[in-house]
C-alpha cells in the first residue's frame, strides 16, 4: 500500500475527509472499562453549563437494526463480516439522521465511540482494515478524538467489579481464543488495544491516561475541548441563560442609546 518511503497509504488519504460542517465533533475511544463514557458524561454536562448546544451519540443505538442486532447476539449468530456490517448500517443510520443535522445546525456533537471503534474492532476479529475503513468512509474526521490508553489488568478488574458477567461478543469468544470467558476478554481486548494504538499516528488521536484520576482526566479533557473552542460560535443553548454584564444608564447614554437623566429630574 506504500507508495515510497515516508509517503502515507491511499487509505489514509481518502478516508475521514476534516468536518466542513459548523458544528464540532468530539468522541470518546478505548476498550471497555477505559473510564471513556465517565468523561464524556462529566464533558457534556460541563458543555451545557457553559450555554452550548450539545448532542450525545453512542455506538450501537439505531432502532433500524437494534431488533436484529439483539436476535444476532443473543443466537450467536455473528460472524465478523457480519457482524462488522451491521455495525456500519447502525452508525450510517444514526449519522445520516442525527449526528449530520445536528453538525449541519452548529451543534457539537458528542460520540461515545465512533468508526475507530470499527476500525479496531473489527481488524482485531481478522476483517480487512482497508475494506473496514473503506465501510464509514462517508464520515469525516472529528474535531478531537479522546483515546483512553488504560492498562488491560486495569480495564479487567472495573469490568468484573461493574458487572456479574462478561458478554460473549464483548470477550471475544466468538474467535474461539479462549473457553474462559475472563481469558478470552483479556486476549480479545489486547488485540484491540494494538489496533487503537497504530491508530495513534494514523488518525491523530489524542491519548489521555485513563488511569488517572478521575478529576484530573476531566481537568485534561476540558482543557483540550477549550482550545479547540475558542473563537467557535455555535448554536448557543436556548435553555441556559447566559449571565451578561449589567449595563448601567449612564453607560448607555455616554454610547448614545438613551438620552442621560439630568439631576433632579424624572426618570
Amino acid at each position: 500500500m506504500q507508495s515510497g518511503e515516508g509517503e502515507p497509504c491511499q487509505k489514509k488519504e481518502i478516508m475521514l475527509q476534516p468536518n466542513p460542517y459548523q458544528g464540532k465533533l468530539i468522541v470518546v475511544e478505548g476498550i471497555d472499562g477505559s473510564g471513556k463514557s465517565t468523561q464524556i458524561d462529566l464533558l457534556y454536562k460541563w458543555l451545557q453549563s457553559r450555554g452550548k448546544s450539545v448532542y450525545f451519540s453512542e455506538w450501537n443505538s439505531s432502532d433500524l437494526v437494534k431488533s436484529t442486532t439483539k436476535l444476532a447476539k443473543k443466537e450467536h449468530m455473528f460472524t465478523p463480516t457480519t457482524f462488522s456490517t451491521l455495525q456500519a448500517t447502525d452508525f450510517a443510520d444514526r449519522w445520516e439522521n442525527r449526528i449530520l443535522p445536528m453538525l449541519k445546525a452548529g451543534v457539537i456533537v458528542l460520540a461515545d465511540r465512533y468508526a475507530f471503534t470499527a476500525f479496531a474492532r473489527d481488524v482485531a476479529r481478522g476483517v480487512d482494515p482497508d475494506w473496514v475503513r473503506n465501510l464509514y468512509s462517508f464520515a469525516v474526521m472529528p474535531d478531537i478524538v479522546y483515546y483512553f490508553q488504560v492498562p488491560l489488568d486495569v480495564a479487567v478488574e472495573r469490568i468484573t467489579a461493574s458487572r456479574a458477567n462478561i458478554k460473549f461478543y464483548e470477550a471475544g469468544m466468538d474467535l474461539g481464543l479462549s473457553d474462559n470467558r475472563i481469558t478470552s476478554f483479556r486476549l480479545f481486548q489486547q488485540r484491540v488495544i494494538d489496533q487503537y494504538d497504530q491508530m495513534v499516528a494514523e488518525f491523530g488521536l489524542t491519548v489521555i491516561d485513563g488511569a488517572m484520576k478521575v478529576k484530573d482526566q476531566q481537568k485534561k479533557v476540558r482543557q483540550i475541548a477549550t482550545r479547540k473552542l475558542t473563537g467557535w460560535e455555535g448554536l448557543p443553548n436556548p435553555n441556559v441563560r447566559v449571565r451578561r454584564k449589567r449595563v448601567t444608564q449612564p453607560a448607555l447614554a455616554q454610547a448614545g442609546m438613551v438620552p442621560a437623566v439630568q439631576s433632579g429630574g424624572e426618570r
